[in-house]
């Protein structure tokens, strides 16, 4: 469904499928947390599946999994491929986030290669404009940004 293309979105980024939305300027703060903590998630899981597997090496394959060796084996390397792709996917979504807020600019613009016909804001402001003042609320999905006004993110 992408019944959000007709309606307008302020610094749109891009459609996202996995959140079934486009990202822009009133969710961008909560993509790229998103993005992080599933990249965190898929990292932390790749680093326990290689540990279960190096353990079972070391040990008797009884003593480390019910099943027997060769599904055992079959299914870590199928969880580290697993982490691998997402932590990888993610990252680089994340990264992307980043850099266009660091730029200050959308994927959209960075994509069409046009001159900013704006006054481009310090890194640190675009950062601002996104996740508010800092507050250890950037770091949850659960708070909205703190803006000084509604027309910080402008500034």
């Amino acid at each position: 469904n992408f019944s959000s293309y007709f309606r307008c979105i302020r610094k749109m980024d891009h459609h996202c499928p996995w959140v079934n939305n486009c990202v822009g300027e009133n969710n961008q703060k909560y993509f790229v947390l998103f993005t992080f903590y599933i990249a965190s998630i898929s990292i932390h899981s790749l680093f326990l599946s290689i540990n279960q597997f190096l353990m079972c090496i070391r040990h008797e394959w009884k003593d480390c999994s019910a099943y027997s060796p060769p599904a055992t084996v079959v299914f870590l390397l199928f969880l580290c491929f697993e982490a691998l792709l997402f932590a990888i996917f993610t990252a680089v979504m994340l990264g992307s986030q980043v850099q266009a807020i660091w730029n200050d600019e959308t994927g959209i613009e960075q994509l069409k290669k046009e001159e900013a016909r704006w006054v481009k804001k310090s890194r640190w402001k675009s950062i601002q404009a996104v996740f508010g003042r800092f507050s250890m609320g950037w770091f949850s999905p659960f708070t909205q940004p703190l803006l000084k006004s509604k027309y910080d993110s402008y500034l």
